[in-house]
């Protein structure tokens, strides 16, 4: 950087007005809006786990169903890089703020709209096809949403401090799931023809509610003082993203992989409900209860890794949940095929409560960290959307692998979810360390 645009810099750093570095407005806007975002990205998975196979593919086989269902589950992921690309463009070129008004209004019609679907039995094949165009607009959704509220977070959050703000997101993530299975949780103990006719329905529509609420929360939010310093310095007419695969594709190939530790998630959340209740014929109630208690935990333990990286490093914290988490899916899924309730509930809070939300936390900043302000947000989509690809089709691959009619067939899910979290761990390892790293100099090699 020269010594005229460094001093340009300072100038603008200090003339931007004190109301503006907001980063307790900034994370209550990115949690609210989160939460309400994957309200609606969740209530799906748990839809698709419980009814989506028997009421928009009832002509299969149970397990050729739920992997149908799962699929479609699955399908989001496929137009994720898709919106990562596009939002990630506009939130990069015209601001975060666009990109988080977009993405909450866009999620809030697609979810409402899968409420108002025909099953199979009353529309047929175009049943399920319509389900799956409005999954993919959810997609899109998701992929400029988390990358836009980390991005507006951390570039509100003070120095020393922004993995703890930049958290707030994945706290909103994990307040959205507990919200959406707290709803599945009355509904899931309707008889089996009301929940199948009817009782599924009634969380779809009932995120046109919530929706309302984020907007609200959002609307006031002022852009992010990086952002303006950097519209006003720009000095480069390249698109961000061709800025972003010239200069940062290392990081870019870091995210992508590490971005794999999503898998654990997406296991836990979606594959063993389905597991557990239509393979080992445990209750619906008990199993969406271990979700809601782990999420509430999460919810605490979020920050307090966060926080812990901002002392000691994103790396040591992000390493130690990727590789802890892998370890206990083993005994995690074994509880579940012995029907050991205790263990189960045990093994459930350590893994997803407490060791996962030691990665959840931190990498919003960690990511956001790689990349310069030039190109944060089309980073963070881009990498996280490819690498959340292979954790959204995680429950397909694991149904596909999984041996229902061995006490052991959990094995092999097992062994899918030690690899890929092994991937994102060595991944992470091979990173800069940027906690202490000025905003200014982010992204520089």
């Amino acid at each position: 950087m020269s010594t005229a645009t460094a001093q340009a810099r300072q100038q603008a750093a200090a003339a931007t007005p004190a109301s503006q570095h907001s980063p307790r407005k900034a994370a209550l806007a990115s949690w609210i809006g989160s939460a309400v975002e994957y309200y609606d990205f969740f209530i799906y998975g748990t839809a698709a786990a419980l009814v989506f196979g028997k009421i928009f593919f009832p002509a299969f086989d149970p397990a050729t169903a739920a992997i149908a269902a799962f699929a479609t589950f699955g399908v989001a992921y496929i137009t994720r890089p898709i919106g990562a690309v596009m939002l990630g463009h506009i939130g990069d070129k015209y601001g975060r703020k666009k990109v988080l008004t977009f993405t909450l209004l866009l999620m809030g019609v697609s979810t409402f709209l899968v409420g108002l679907l025909p099953t199979y039995n009353q529309a047929g094949i175009l049943s399920p096809i319509m389900l799956v165009v409005l999954r993919m607009l959810q997609g899109i959704s998701a992929a400029g949403e988390q990358a836009g509220a980390n991005s507006m977070t951390l570039e509100h959050a003070p120095p020393h401090r922004r993995a703890f703000f930049t958290s707030f997101t994945l706290s909103g993530t994990q307040a959205g799931l507990i919200l959406a299975t707290l709803v599945f949780l009355p509904i899931s103990a309707l008889p089996e023809e009301q929940l199948l006719s009817w009782g599924w329905r009634i969380p779809f529509f009932l995120s046109a509610i919530v929706v309302v609420v984020g907007f609200w929360v959002r609307r006031t939010l002022p852009e992010t003082p990086a952002f303006q310093e950097e519209s006003k310095l720009q000095e480069d007419d390249r698109l961000p993203l061709t800025v972003l695969l010239q200069q940062h594709k290392a990081n870019l190939v870091r995210v992508i992989f590490a971005a794999l530790v999503s898998v654990i998630s997406t296991i836990f959340s979606v594959f063993t409900l389905s597991y557990a209740v239509n393979t080992v014929q445990l209750p619906r109630s008990t199993m969406l209860t271990v979700l809601v208690l782990a999420n509430l935990v999460a919810l605490g333990a979020i920050p307090l890794f966060a926080a812990l990286s901002d002392r000691i490093g994103r790396r040591p914290v992000f390493i130690f949940g990727a590789l802890g988490s892998a370890a206990l899916a083993w005994p995690y899924m074994w509880a579940i095929s012995t029907s050991n309730i205790a263990l189960i509930f045990v093994f459930g809070l350590l893994l997803s409560g407490v060791v996962y939300s030691a990665a959840n936390g931190v990498w919003p900043a960690m990511y956001g960290e790689m990349f310069s302000t030039r190109v944060r947000l089309s980073g963070m989509a881009i990498g996280t959307q490819i690498g959340f690809a292979l954790g959204g089709f995680a429950p397909t691959i694991s149904a596909a692998i999984l041996r229902p009619n061995d006490p052991m067939g959990w094995v092999p899910v097992a062994a899918f979810v030690t690899c890929t979290s092994i991937i994102s761990a060595f991944a992470v390892f091979t990173a800069r360390e940027t906690c202490r790293v000025p905003m200014q100099d982010l992204g520089k090699n």
